[in-house]
């Protein structure tokens, strides 16, 4: 095969034919403009000798032997070889290279991610049967580790304060001061936290192994759009569910209380429940149905948005769940001062109704 080379003080750069005639024997091929090259060169076997057509600048060549495969190739002296090097056109700016951060836009993908789901929601696009195994996901295979936390939690902070409360003569307190407790903070904050760790890291490790295999995009080919199959049903099941956890949650919180108060501090169960009727009402329970589903909300929508942004393969899988949780916790604390301030502004005199 017969080539054609010109040497570089820094490379060797060969250029092999790219059309050979068959009834000559000849090589025919277009070389890249350059100041010392020339724009198409013929090799004819037959006649051994090389011409070039259509010179742009005359040099000085020299024919020697290929040791690849024993045909002649031309070669340019060093000495005409111009290293100069035309400028890049393109100037650089101060924010050319710049990109936003990464939780910039996984922040707005959250937002994005919001809008979207409610327009499914509104336009009915939900498809129901994940929504239904997504919901016996979140809520009764839930059920155990939220009851057994939540149980503990009540008697840790039960110890705190019933041995306080017995020394001062406030033993009708007790129950009130439980109910208000367990029904504005402990329940829901508690719930949301279990299932944040449990649910929400399961929907940011599934999406994002399925957005590193590409399985999103073959939904996409496939006609299916992944906002309707996959987060949608995540975001409704874990709504749906959180609230009604949250209610077992409490129940079994002041069961478990009421249980350690009469059989280590003396405080009668009767009594407890008595106060916490007189105490509770029924915008406690309700602020915390609406405070679990906004924690649920919060938990889905952010899980599945780090998981459909995951990047850079397993260990991208790892980081957006890791990161998925953390970011539900705080937006759930957060979440939680803010419907607090809301709801429990004015409030302040539902323990003299037990005293």
């Amino acid at each position: 095969m017969q080539t054609t080379s010109y040497n570089h003080p820094l490379f060797f750069i060969t250029y092999r034919s790219l059309v050979r005639n068959a009834e000559t024997s000849s090589v025919r091929f277009h070389a890249p403009r350059h100041s010392q090259l020339v724009r198409e060169c013929a090799f004819n076997r037959s006649r051994q000798n090389y011409k070039f057509l259509v010179p742009i600048k005359q040099s000085r060549l020299s024919v020697i032997p290929n040791t690849n495969d024993g045909h002649p190739s031309a070669s340019v002296a060093d000495d005409e070889i111009s290293t100069d090097h035309a400028p890049n056109g393109r100037s650089e700016t101060f924010l050319s290279n710049w990109s936003p951060p990464r939780y910039t836009w996984r922040g707005l993908s959250v937002l994005i991610l919001a809008g979207q789901v409610i327009m499914k929601i509104l336009k009915g696009k939900v498809h129901w049967r994940n929504t239904l195994q997504q919901l016996e996901r979140v809520g009764p295979k839930s059920v155990g580790v939220c009851l057994l936390t939540s149980a503990f939690v009540g008697m840790a902070f039960t110890i705190q304060f019933v041995r306080e409360f017995t020394r001062l003569g406030l033993n009708r307190s007790v129950g009130g001061v439980l109910a208000l407790a367990f029904s504005r903070e402990l329940s829901p904050v508690i719930t949301s936290i279990v299932v944040a760790g449990r649910i929400g890291s399961a929907f940011a490790a599934e999406l994002g192994t399925m957005q590193v295999s590409e399985q999103t995009d073959t939904l996409r080919v496939l006609g299916s759009d992944p906002v309707d199959y996959l987060v949608t049903p995540r975001v409704i099941a874990t709504c749906v569910a959180l609230p009604l956890l949250t209610l077992l949650c409490f129940t079994l919180g002041m069961a478990s209380s009421c249980l350690l108060a009469d059989s280590v501090y003396g405080v009668s169960i009767n009594i407890i429940l008595d106060s916490a009727q007189r105490a509770l009402r029924g915008w406690d329970i309700i602020s915390a149905m609406i405070k679990s589903q906004v924690f649920g909300a919060i938990i889905s929508i952010v899980s599945c948005a780090w998981g459909i942004t995951t990047l850079g393969g397993a260990k991208g899988v790892g980081e957006s769940t890791t990161s998925a949780v953390v970011i539900s916790l705080v937006g759930i604390f957060i979440a939680d001062f803010a419907l607090s301030c809301c709801f429990f502004q004015g409030a302040g005199d539902q323990l003299k109704n037990c005293m």
